[in-house]
């Protein structure tokens, strides 16, 4: 007889290794939610009417100016930037603080903290003051993160204490929330064009040098997708794909080519099979010649019947040439081909053979197209972000 502690300890072990075997061949899956918030992100949060009807006290502002605290700890700015540097612990256990350094147009966990409005955006820009304490903020997370502000373009590199600071960043996934939050708040306040260098630097870390390996799922699923201009989330997809192992895994970007020709395979239509209907279609065309013939019969008796009558006028009874397809049809123009776009439905009808024909060839899409397509047929199961997505 086996005891119990044994068979126990068997189940265990069976139970262990077949989570292993699924984790080994589980593929990664696309989050419905992260498309649809960093839609709403990158289209300026379309439908927003807490910009218009609830202006704030422009309290974001006045944090930045050094007036008020963040509450509820009650720091003012300074005191963050000076005392709180190089503080590990105190920024790592701290989760109130993250909303006030990088304030967004929508709420995060702490509600103390106020949303940004259009009207305060602006206004922070103008002021000197706060930009330059802005820019202070993001130095300090990113020597938190082990990155280094290299340039007044946004470049990145390693800091001096980046392997033990990447370390505790592959540990520490609530960071990556933190990363996402940045991302969007640099784009809010006029620092666009830092967002790619850090999260090309994020990527090449993750996929190229490993360094920071649990990272690249969030880098992928919201890091990119924070990027407003099309052609840099292209870039960025591109080279992701080319360093993603295994590469099969890689769900980002657009099908390989021989998936494309193999579908094209699949639904290229077949000859038209001798038999009945090559018999009724024959039975069609010699009924179409009497028709046309019948139609040459009735206009040369029109015509002999106009020549008896010289002088009514002439009148044509020949139909305008009709347009081809082609012309009729209306041009389909490239929308903003974020899958993102999640209002778009697809025609049902088509006004043509030729129409159907063309169908058949799948069409042209980018990165983002097929990403995203992909993730609203499959939203697949969220992670962490989709809990709490803006700390």
């Amino acid at each position: 007889m086996v005891p119990l502690t044994k068979k126990r300890k068997s189940r265990e072990s069976t139970a262990s290794e077949g989570s292993d075997s699924t984790e080994a061949t589980a593929k990664p899956k696309r989050s419905f939610y992260a498309a649809r918030d960093l839609y709403k992100y990158r289209h300026q949060y379309p439908q927003n009417f807490k910009d218009i009807r609830c202006p704030n006290d422009l309290s974001n502002l006045r944090f930045y100016k050094n007036k008020i605290p963040f509450k509820p700890d009650g720091v003012y700015i300074e005191e963050v930037l000076n005392k709180w540097k190089g503080d590990y612990e105190k920024l790592e256990h701290n989760h109130t603080y993250i909303q006030w350094l990088f304030p967004l147009r929508e709420q995060g966990l702490n509600f103390y903290a106020k949303e940004l409005t259009t009207y305060e955006i602006e206004e922070f820009k103008k002021t000197k003051e706060a930009i330059r304490r802005f820019l202070l903020a993001y130095k300090m997370m990113l020597e938190f993160f082990g990155i280094k502000l290299t340039d007044k373009t946004g470049n990145v590199a390693r800091a001096a204490n980046w392997q033990e600071r990447f370390q505790h960043l592959n540990e520490s996934q609530h960071n990556y929330l933190r990363i996402t939050r940045i991302l969007k708040s640099l784009g809010e306040l006029g620092y666009e064009s830092f967002k790619s260098p850090l999260v090309k630097f994020i990527l090449h870390e993750a996929l190229v040098e490993n360094t920071i390996p649990n990272i690249k799922q969030s880098a992928l699923e919201y890091f990119v997708y924070t990027i407003r201009d099309r052609r840099e989330r292209r870039k960025l997809l591109r080279f992701a794909q080319k360093h993603y192992t295994p590469a099969e895994n890689f769900i980002w970007g657009p099908p390989r080519k021989d998936e494309l020709e193999g579908s094209k395979a699949q639904k290229t239509p077949a000859p038209p099979a001798s038999g009945p209907n090559s018999q009724i279609s024959t039975h069609k065309k010699s009924k179409d010649s009497k028709n046309s013939s019948l139609a040459v019969h009735v206009n040369s008796k029109s015509a002999e019947e106009k020549k008896v009558a010289p002088g009514e006028p002439e009148v044509t009874d020949r139909p305008s040439p009709e347009p081809s397809s082609e012309a009729a049809r209306p041009r389909i123009t490239e929308k903003d081909g974020d899958a993102e776009n999640l209002n778009s439905q697809p025609e049902k009808t088509m006004s043509s053979p030729a129409e159907k024909k063309e169908s058949a060839s799948p069409p042209e899409r980018d990165e983002e197209d097929e990403g995203h397509s992909k993730d609203c047929e499959n939203p697949g199961s969220t992670d962490s972000h989709d809990d709490v997505l803006l700390q």
